[in-house]
């Protein structure tokens, strides 16, 4: 496992952005583990969040593309602080691109909020997790109403394994099969557990036999194969 995958589990872990115990998820689905990107608070931890993004965008997706959208709204300071990181890392300047809920029509209106868009430029998505593609689907025509852009890919920070909506292949394989472009995480949630069972982090035991057990339990019920 890359270096930088080993440290951004222990910084989701450090952050308490990854959670462990009894969860009842959006989809109604009782999981033992959870991600809220929200807990992402800090100037450091930004800093830090931004650089991880841009090296996993940089080893999937390399250097060619314009453009990094965040959908709002917590994309918009993932977008930000990962085009932060892309320049001071690699040297390219990639802009920054969002929606707003609501299109403003006065002053700087329209639908977008950072840079604008055009033909010919190419885009990569920037989310925190994907769990059943939703967002996707809101964010496709969005970016396709803006002109001939080129959707590059999307890069989410954990990849939950489970299967989305279509109940057969994961959320992020669905985006790949339904709109055509690849779909990446900086780690996937097999990483996570690789790095975390019965190994040390932040000083205590993360993910013991009974928790191992807990997961292996859910991904029984709800695991997609991986491609």
């Amino acid at each position: 496992m890359e270096q930088y995958k080993t440290e951004f589990i222990e910084f989701m872990v450090e952050s308490n952005v990854l959670k462990f115990g009894d969860f009842t998820l959006k989809s109604g689905r009782k999981s033992p583990f959870f991600m809220n990107a929200g807990a992402y608070v800090t100037g450091a931890q930004l800093m830090r969040l931004g650089e991880y993004y841009a090296k996993a965008i940089h080893d999937n997706y390399g250097t060619d593309f314009d453009i990094l959208f965040g959908p709002a709204y917590k994309g918009i300071p993932l977008s930000v602080a990962a085009c932060i990181a892309f320049s001071r890392l690699y040297g390219k300047e990639i802009r920054y691109s969002s929606n707003r809920k609501e299109v403003k029509d006065h002053g700087d209106a329209g639908i977008l909020l950072g840079s604008g868009m055009k033909d010919g430029d190419k885009v990569v998505i920037i989310e925190d997790v994907t769990t059943s593609g939703k967002s996707i689907e809101e964010t496709f025509p969005i970016l396709k109403a803006q002109g001939n852009v080129e959707i590059i890919g999307l890069m989410v920070s954990l990849n939950r394994m489970e299967v989305g909506v279509g109940g057969k292949v994961s959320a992020l394989e669905e985006i790949r099969e339904t709109y055509g472009f690849p779909a990446n995480a900086i780690v996937t949630m097999a990483e996570v557990v690789e790095r975390l069972h019965n190994r040390p982090c932040q000083g205590k035991i993360v993910i013991d036999d009974t928790l191992k057990a807990a997961i292996d339990e859910y991904y029984k019920q709800y695991g997609a194969a991986q491609a």
